[in-house]
């Protein structure tokens, strides 16, 4: 009887305790950044999620599936067009200088592109994060050898909306490379 009771017990708190752990992984972030570059990421993720959603509290998916990726991109436009590089500047702002350089770097001083950092910290996040997400693993390597964000080739729009098992759009990992990778779009900063 005591054992039976015991085993109830131990049940009840091994239930309690992986419901009250998060659906998605941390892990990855934590080995890699400082607390105070995760909050910066975070600040970085809910700039993106209120520009996407129009500055409401609506649910990023919903926003993001509802944009007209297949109609902007016909009119030649994208919906990152709509983010005005000023407010990139005052979220550029908010963030530490070291959290945007494990990030982004200029990589034409006389046109002062963005391009990606390829041996920063958010490369091997996005590195370690492949290691269980291949699409991701793709889109860090292909980041690697370019050292740009490789747009139009793992990370369209259509491969976001279609391919749910490797792009959870409630997953806050995607939801931070997605914010990198648009804010990233043929930006220039300016002085």
């Amino acid at each position: 009887m005591r054992k039976t009771i015991i085993l109830i017990f131990g049940v009840i708190i091994l239930q309690l305790n992986f419901s009250c752990k998060s659906q998605y992984s941390v892990t990855e972030l934590d080995n890699n950044f400082t607390t105070e570059q995760i909050s910066d990421l975070n600040k970085i993720t809910s700039f993106f999620k209120n520009q996407v959603c129009l500055n409401t509290n609506a649910d990023f998916k919903k926003c993001y599936r509802q944009i007209p990726h297949e109609y902007l991109e016909a009119t030649g436009s994208g919906f990152w067009d709509s983010i005005t590089f000023e407010k990139q500047q005052e979220l550029y702002r908010e963030i530490s200088e070291s959290t945007f350089n494990e990030i982004w770097c200029l990589c034409r001083a006389e046109l002062k592109n963005i391009c990606a950092i390829t041996k920063g910290k958010y490369q091997k996040y996005l590195t370690e994060l492949g290691k269980t997400n291949p699409v991701i693993a793709k889109y860090a390597k292909n980041i690697l050898a370019s050292g740009i964000f490789d747009f139009g080739k793992v990370i369209h729009y259509s491969n976001v909306i279609n391919d749910k098992k490797h792009f959870d759009l409630n997953d806050p990992n995607i939801q931070l490379i997605l914010a990198i990778h648009y804010l990233s779009k043929d930006k220039l900063i300016t002085e």
